[in-house]
């Protein structure tokens, strides 16, 4: 006899992947480090699918270039902290979600304060080598699961974008400096990725930032944090983040028997 299922928000995914698995996800934590590009997208396709504790870590408020490729950036929100508009923005897709908003900088130094209460997974979306190299030595120090994105700027084209091991990318110039200084650290393998091979472009203007005539709040003083500006678009980021999020969905659901 056919089972009738009871219509709610995650009813389609209830179909997909079944009940046990369902309640595996909104009992399971999720960090997200880096709430941009590619983090704002996966923060999303994690709520929708249903994960019950997200912990957003960012420290940019939103900026009038963010708009053309980040989830949160409109008109209406810049000036804003992405956690927090983004907290709302999973709120008011699902009002039972809880959402942390932690609005810091990661660092070894406060890697105790995130990862001591030991979270089920870990996503990599900040845009700094010496952030991703600390945040994959102390996920690989602790066996928490960890997913990381490498380059996702100065690319026109998704389609080669792919999930391997750290140890097997090539072409991506951010998957090679991270994947030497991890070596340093002896860590040679078990770092999972989003990257693609695809050589990335050089900017038409290597000049091309924000910083001489920024109209952001926090002005000069704000973008000046960040060295170089690459390009962007929209359709580029959000793959990556989306691939992200949906290793993170299958590996917590792995156990789970798919039973209605």
């Amino acid at each position: 006899m056919r089972r009738i299922l009871m219509q709610h928000k995650f009813s389609r995914t209830e179909l997909l992947i079944g009940k046990s698995a369902l309640a595996k996800l909104s009992q399971s934590t999720v960090i997200i480090f880096g709430i941009g590009g590619v983090g704002s997208y996966t923060a999303e396709a994690l709520a929708r699918a249903g994960v019950g504790h997200l912990i957003l870590v960012d420290y940019d408020e939103i900026c009038l270039t963010n708009i053309n490729r980040q989830l949160h950036a409109l008109h209406s929100t810049i000036g804003k902290a992405k956690v927090d508009v983004m907290k709302n923005r999973i709120l008011d897709i699902n009002p039972k979600a809880k959402v942390d908003a932690v609005k810091e900088f990661f660092s070894a130094e406060n890697a105790e304060s995130f990862l001591g209460q030991k979270p089920d997974y870990v996503v990599d979306a900040i845009d700094t080598v010496s952030g991703k190299v600390a945040l994959a030595k102390e996920c690989s120090q602790r066996n928490i699961p960890l997913i990381a994105s490498m380059g996702a700027g100065n690319r026109l084209s998704a389609e080669n974008y792919r999930i391997t091991d750290l140890s097997k990318t090539s072409g991506d110039p951010l998957a090679k400096a991270v994947r030497k200084l991890l070596r340093k650290e002896g860590i040679t393998k078990g770092i999972k990725v989003v990257y693609s091979p695809d050589l990335p472009l050089t900017p038409l203007d290597t000049e091309a930032d924000c910083r001489s005539n920024c109209i952001c709040p926090g002005g000069d003083a704000h973008c000046a944090l960040k060295r170089q500006i690459p390009g962007s678009i929209s359709f580029v980021p959000p793959v990556s983040g989306l691939l992200m999020a949906g290793q993170v969905v299958n590996d917590l659901i792995a156990d789970c028997p798919r039973e209605a």
